[in-house]
């Protein structure tokens, strides 16, 4: 995504968006056991503290499980990859899979997040979201 492209988050306080295009989901860190959440939480769901830290995950992580949605609302072109990719900081988030044809989608590959136009807000801005890509080399 050209830094021109760059929009504002379609989820804020869920992913960073910054100027240059790149960007990090956000989520939760108990600081109390260490536990990670998506998205922000304020009370860890382990040990019930109330001190949680917000943090950037990491830009990579694997393909957990995938489903192909071949129905959707008329938002969505169909058919599309709908998958769960597990990150190093021990979360597992749900995403549109991208940049591969469906029957090529293996669980186990390494993925990316992808920052991509996601519409436009009321103003016309443009909105940026996320989506799992294969990694490079995949």
């Amino acid at each position: 995504m050209s830094a021109s492209a760059v929009g504002v988050s379609f989820r804020p306080g869920e992913l960073e968006v910054r100027p240059d295009g790149t960007g990090n989901q956000l989520g939760s860190r108990c600081s109390a056991c260490g536990a990670h959440f998506f998205p922000v939480r304020e009370a860890c769901s382990g040990c019930l503290s109330d001190q949680l830290e917000t943090v950037r995950f990491s830009t990579e992580g694997t393909l957990y499980t995938f489903s192909i949605v071949r129905q959707s609302t008329p938002a969505f072109e169909v058919p599309y990859a709908l998958g769960y990719v597990d990150f190093p900081e021990g979360v597992r988030i749900m995403g549109q899979i991208s940049g591969i044809d469906l029957d090529e989608i293996k669980i186990g590959m390494p993925m990316v997040l992808s920052l991509e136009p996601f519409g436009e807000d009321e103003e016309g801005n443009p909105l940026t979201g996320y989506r799992f890509r294969p990694a490079e080399g995949n």
